[in-house]
């Protein structure tokens, strides 16, 4: 992947300005592209855009799918324009919500009633205005069909998770299958229907960035929800026990920078290997559609803890932390070269962050995937620290001011578990003398360094402190995954001043 010298910005979907609760694909993506071409700015890096979770608090790392799209992403807007809503529809209902945060329970009950309106409209239009639906799900049957039962059982079901469906279901018998497809096939439909609006939508956001010459970076977690559509419709793919087809073994990371006891994520852990010790070529087969469906909807992925490729943490379910977990090897360089054999070079940004061995950069190097580097962590040792930017030896990677899992930096700054001698090394590094700016200070680091990409969250340029931050990792918190920016925060002002950074530092 050749990547041109630039800077960007990371902002998840559902933290853009919007009057209707959360950021959609509409107006939200299509602005918030503008402002990005006013600002001079090359890249846009959002989250994982699947669908979420009331158990997760939404993550986005947590999805039920790994193929399907997040409905309350669905622009009502978006939905007028292609004549399944009127403006009425739209007046009518929309409560108001808060400008500052996703208030996920009443955007949900908004948009469902939406989605209901339209999806009744939708059945009443003619053949000839169904062709591109038609189309669409003949193009998606791979994995459309399984996502739209499954989420129609999901309701039938008051949510409850598929392990603790009838059991017929959950092992997927294939006559009760076949049979709850008959029963539930309005719903189906109506679940089939919103995926097409949703990635309708998304190949409009892709379209028109590209004319503005925005690359957009999406992100694509390892693993998937233990709950998700893929789990049940492939359950030879994971541990899982036989009885209660629950995980036997989860993955997660050790203790490190965020966590003295480690983290422990609850996603199954794969079978990349049968019992005879060959390949598992079905998983393969399940990758290889993985990579090429997200390609067609994005020009980069950030493959979430790309370092389970080379080795896995694995821990017993039965555990509380991750701290009695153990290594466990990979599916390595076979399996990504064999990717691009069949896919051609795929554009990957490797998340090498946290405990990387030579064996992870090595294999990292060997695809020529750029790797993350992040400021906040270049401060907490001397000069042999891999972060600063004098030690950067090569210009193969994106730096990060912090990532979504980080403090905003501000937050750092004032953030008294932070050691003052970090902070006095940041700003002594930084050449400035009090920390008023000290977002900006990591800004001008990371635009000044030779990395080819600088990648700025939207809180740090805001300037924002971490009430704004999006998530604390290894935590369930309703107040993770929320973060909005109001619409009056990215000001002319603020446009032009990124610009002229930008445009300073050669991005």
């Amino acid at each position: 992947m050749d990547l041109k010298r630039g800077s960007g910005i990371l902002a998840h979907i559902t933290s853009l300005p919007s009057v209707y609760g959360i950021g959609d694909l509409g107006c939200s993506s299509l602005k918030f592209i503008d402002f990005l071409a006013a600002s001079s700015q090359s890249y846009w890096q959002f989250l994982p855009l699947g669908p979420t979770s009331q158990f997760y608090y939404h993550s986005p790392y947590t999805s039920c799918s790994a193929f399907a799209g997040n409905p309350l992403l669905i622009s009502p807007d978006g939905l007028v324009k292609d004549g399944f809503l009127s403006q009425d529809d739209l007046v009518d209902q929309r409560p108001i919500f808060s400008d500052y945060l996703v208030e996920f329970s009443k955007v949900i009950e908004f948009k469902i009633k939406l989605f209901e309106r339209a999806f009744t409209i939708f059945k009443k239009r003619q053949r000839k205005s169904l062709e591109k639906f038609n189309l669409f799900c003949e193009s998606q049957k791979e994995w459309l069909n399984d996502w739209a039962l499954f989420a129609s059982l999901k309701e039938e079901n008051k949510g409850q998770a598929w392990y603790d469906w009838s059991r017929s279901i959950a092992k997927r018998n294939k006559v009760d299958i076949k049979k709850s497809f008959t029963i539930l096939s309005e719903r189906v439909l109506f679940h089939k229907f919103l995926q097409f609006c949703f990635f309708s939508q998304l190949n409009e956001v892709l379209k028109y960035a590209r004319e503005k010459k925005i690359v957009l970076i999406g992100d694509m977690p390892i693993y998937t929800s233990p709950d998700s559509s893929d789990v049940w419709i492939h359950q030879d793919f994971f541990e899982l026990d036989k009885d209660t087809l629950k995980p036997t073994f989860v993955a997660g990371v050790p203790p490190d920078y965020f966590s003295n006891t480690g983290q422990v994520w609850e996603n199954p852990v794969y079978r990349w290997k049968n019992d005879d010790g060959h390949e598992n070529s079905q998983l393969y087969a399940w990758w290889k559609e993985r990579f090429r469906h997200i390609l067609k909807t994005v020009d980069i992925v950030r493959v979430d803890h790309f370092r389970g490729f080379e080795s896995y943490w694995k821990i017993a379910a039965k555990e509380e932390t991750a701290i009695d977990g153990q290594w466990i090897k990979g599916p390595g360089a076979p399996f990504l070269e064999k990717l691009m054999t069949d896919l051609g070079d795929l554009p990957i940004i490797a998340e090498d962050l946290g405990i990387i061995t030579p064996e992870v950069e090595k294999l990292r190097d060997a695809m020529n995937f750029p790797g993350m580097k992040v400021l906040q962590f270049a401060f907490d040792s001397d000069e042999k620290n891999c972060y600063l930017p004098y030690n950067y030896d090569r210009t193969n990677f994106i730096v990060y001011t912090g990532t979504h899992d980080n403090s905003t930096t501000v937050g750092w700054y004032f953030d008294e578990k932070v050691p003052q001698r970090s902070k006095e090394r940041a700003l002594r590094y930084a050449n400035s003398c009090c920390a008023s700016q000290i977002h900006w200070d990591f800004i001008r680091m990371a635009y000044s360094s030779i990395s080819k990409v600088a990648v700025i969250p939207l809180q740090d340029v805001l300037g924002f402190g971490d009430d704004c931050r999006m998530n604390i990792p290894g935590t369930k918190k309703k107040d993770n995954w929320v973060w909005r920016c109001p619409s009056w925060n990215l000001t002319d002002d603020l446009c032009r001043r990124l610009a002229d950074e930008t445009q300073f530092y050669g991005r």
